[in-house]
C-alpha cells in the first residue's frame, strides 16, 4: 500500500521533504504543460511581481498577457476576448470597483451563467485583494439574501435574468449587470457600461491576496460556504496537470458551471495556459458539439449528465460531428459510472478522465483512460499533493478491496464553512462522505455515500451499485436508488427509472434484470418510472426531491 494513498502520519523532516518532493513535480508538471513557460525576461519578471503581489492567480494572469496579449482568451456568444483586452477590462473593472468603496477583504457576489464576464469579474477581484463568491444559480432570492449577508457582499454581478432574484441583496457599493437581455448594455449598472467609460491602468497592489468561496448548492437551507485562500503551492495547476495532458496555445470547450469548482479549476488552467476557453450561456448539447468541432478543442469539460446527453445527441445526429481533436474529455462533479465511461471512450476514444473531489476536499483522485479501460467503475489514483485513507468507525484503516470511509488531505486545505463548522478530521484528514475502496492496483472505487448506506436482511448495501446496473440497461437512460423502510427486510431499495426514447420496460423486468444479477436483498422493492430525475445545475441528482 502506497504512502501516498495511506496517507500515514510523517514526522516533521520527512513531511518536510514530502513537500519538497510535491512542489518538485508541480513544477515539472506546470512548465511540461507551458503554464510556466517564459518566453522573454519581461514575462517572467511580470509573473514573479504579480504573484507577489497578487497571488497564484495575479501571477497565471500575467503570464498568459505579457506572453501573447493577442492570443483569444474568451469566446461567448458575444464574441471574442483577447488577453491583451482582458487584462484592460479587469483593470477598469477594479478602478471603478475601488472607487465605488470596495477595499482588499471585501466581498464580490457573482451571480452568473457561463460567460467572459465571470473571469472578469473574478481577476478584478484578484486585482483589489477582494473575497469572490460564486453563488450557485439555482439560489431562491431568500437564500441569496441570506448568503450575501453573511458573506459580506459590497458588490453584485449578476445576470439580468436574475433581476427578481437579486432584488433582496444589500450590496452597499452597487449591483452590476453582467449579461443584459433587453436595452442598456451600456448603463451605468452593467460590467460593459463600468469597463467602457473606466481606468484601464494597473490598480494598485492590494494589502492582501484575493480570496474564493465556493458556495454549496444548498437544496435546503442556507448553502455553506468553503473558503479558500489562494496557496502559496503550485498543488492547484500542478496536482491536475500531473495528470491531465493539457497543452498551452490550444482550446476547451467549458459547458460545465463556472459556480462549481470543476468550471473553475479548469477556466484557472485555460487562462494560465493562455488557452482558448468556449464558453455559452447555457449547455445545450448540439451546440456543444459543434464547438468541439469548429474549434478543433482539444479540450472538453463536462459533468456526466453532460456527458450522457452530448453522446446522446452525436449519436441521433448519426455521428456527423467530427471530434478527433479531442484528447481530454474531463468528468467531474459527481459519479461517472461504468457505463457511461466506457461508451464515451467507445464512441470519442481513450480520452476520458474522470475526478473524484468535492468543494471541501478539492482533488483526490484521477482517473486515466488506462484506469478507466482496466476498472470502469474506478475514480483512478490519488494525485500528487493528495492522501487518501480508508478507515472503518474506529478510524483505523482498512485492507484493499474493504469498503470504508473515505478521507482525504490536499494542498490545498479547506479553512471550515464561513458559517462556521467543518467535517470529521482524523490525523489531518478531512471526511469526503462517501464511502469507498482501494483495490490491488490502488485505484479508488467510490461505493456510495457514507448516509447512503443502509442494511436490508443484515446486509450492508449502497444504492451505487443497482444504480450503475440499472444504467448499463439497453432500456435504460437514467436511474437513482434510495432506501425505503421495509417490514421484512428492515430497509430496501427504492429505483427510479427514466427510460431510452421509444423504450418499454416493466417494474417486473427491472426486478426480474435486477434478480438476475444482484443478490435478493439488492432487488428494489418498488420501481417508479419518471421523465427525467431532479437535478441541481451542477447534474447531481437531488434524492431528497425524490425522497
Amino acid at each position: 500500500m502506497s504512502p501516498r494513498a495511506t496517507g500515514s502520519v510523517l514526522s516533521a523532516p520527512a513531511l518536510i521533504g514530502r513537500r519538497a518532493k510535491e512542489e518538485g513535480a508541480f513544477l515539472k508538471a506546470c512548465v511540461r504543460s507551458g503554464l510556466l513557460r517564459m518566453n522573454s525576461p519581461a514575462t517572467a519578471k511580470a509573473g514573479l511581481h504579480a504573484y507577489r503581489t497578487r497571488g497564484p492567480l495575479g501571477a497565471i494572469m500575467a503570464l498568459s498577457v505579457t506572453r501573447d496579449p493577442g492570443a483569444i482568451a474568451f469566446i461567448d456568444e458575444r464574441g471574442e476576448t483577447t488577453f491583451g483586452q482582458f487584462e484592460e477590462r479587469t483593470n477598469a473593472l477594479a478602478n471603478a470597483w475601488s472607487a465605488a468603496g470596495v477595499n482588499a477583504g471585501d466581498g464580490v457576489g457573482l451571480m452568473m451563467r457561463n460567460h467572459a464576464g465571470v473571469l472578469e469579474a473574478l481577476f478584478a477581484c484578484v486585482k483589489l485583494g477582494a473575497k469572490a463568491i460564486f453563488m450557485n444559480t439555482s439560489f431562491s432570492g431568500p437564500q441569496l439574501a441570506s448568503v450575501s449577508e453573511r458573506e459580506g457582499v459590497q458588490v453584485l454581478v449578476y445576470d439580468e435574468e436574475f433581476e427578481d432574484v437579486v432584488k433582496q441583496v444589500s450590496a452597499p457599493s452597487g449591483r452590476y449587470r453582467a449579461w443584459t437581455t433587453t436595452e442598456g448594455d451600456d448603463a451605468d449598472d452593467t460590467i460593459h457600461g463600468l469597463v467602457s467609460r473606466g481606468d484601464t491602468t494597473p490598480p494598485p497592489s492590494p494589502s492582501r491576496h484575493a480570496s474564493l468561496i465556493i458556495l454549496t448548492s444548498g437544496t435546503t437551507g442556507t448553502p455553506k460556504g468553503a473558503a479558500r485562500q489562494q496557496p502559496k503551492s503550485l498543488a492547484p495547476f500542478g496536482g491536475p496537470l500531473s495528470v491531465l495532458p493539457f497543452k498551452g496555445g490550444e482550446t476547451t470547450v467549458l459547458p460545465t458551471p463556472m459556480f462549481h469548482s470543476i468550471g473553475l479549476l479548469h477556466s484557472l488552467i485555460a487562462v494560465g495556459l493562455g488557452n482558448t476557453l468556449i464558453l455559452r450561456h447555457r449547455f445545450d448539447a448540439a451546440q456543444t458539439l459543434k464547438d468541439v468541432e469548429e474549434h478543433k478543442a482539444t479540450g472538453l469539460i463536462v459533468v456526466p449528465v453532460m456527458l450522457r446527453r452530448i453522446l446522446d445527441e452525436h449519436d441521433k445526429q448519426g455521428r456527423k460531428h467530427d471530434l478527433s481533436s479531442l484528447r481530454i474529455v474531463f468528468a467531474g462533479g459527481s459519479q461517472l459510472g461504468g457505463t457511461l465511461a466506457t461508451r464515451a471512450m467507445d464512441t470519442i476514444g481513450d480520452v476520458v478522465y474522470n475526478l473524484y473531489g468535492s468543494t471541501e476536499v478539492a482533488i483526490a483522485t484521477i482517473a486515466t483512460p488506462e484506469d478507466l479501460r482496466k476498472a470502469p467503475d474506478s475514480v483512478g489514483q490519488v494525485v500528487t499533493g493528495s492522501r487518501v485513507r480508508i478507515l472503518d468507525d474506529e478510524g483505523r484503516d482498512v485492507p484493499h478491496g474493504t469498503t470504508g470511509r473515505i478521507f482525504v488531505g490536499t494542498a490545498m486545505p479547506f479553512e471550515g464553512y464561513t458559517g462556521g463548522g467543518t467535517k470529521d478530521l482524523i490525523d489531518g484528514l478531512m471526511s469526503s462522505g462517501d464511502v469507498g475502496h482501494f483495490d490491488d492496483d490502488d485505484l479508488l472505487t467510490i461505493d456510495g455515500r457514507d448516509d447512503d448506506m443502509i442494511v436490508s436482511g443484515g446486509e450492508n448495501v449502497f444504492p451505487a451499485e443497482l444504480e450503475e446496473l440499472l444504467a448499463a440497461h439497453d432500456a435504460v437512460s437514467e436511474a437513482a436508488v434510495l432506501g425505503v423502510d421495509d417490514e421484512e427486510f428492515g430497509q430496501r431499495l427504492k429505483a427510479f427509472v427514466v427510460l431510452e426514447s421509444g423504450q418499454d420496460l416493466s417494474e417486473d423486468d427491472v426486478k426480474a434484470y435486477a434478480k438476475d444479477n444482484l443478490a435478493r436483498y439488492k432487488v428494489p422493492r418498488e420501481v417508479v418510472f419518471l421523465d427525467e430525475l431532479p437535478r441541481n445545475p451542477t447534474g447531481k441528482v437531488l434524492k431528497r426531491d425524490l425522497k
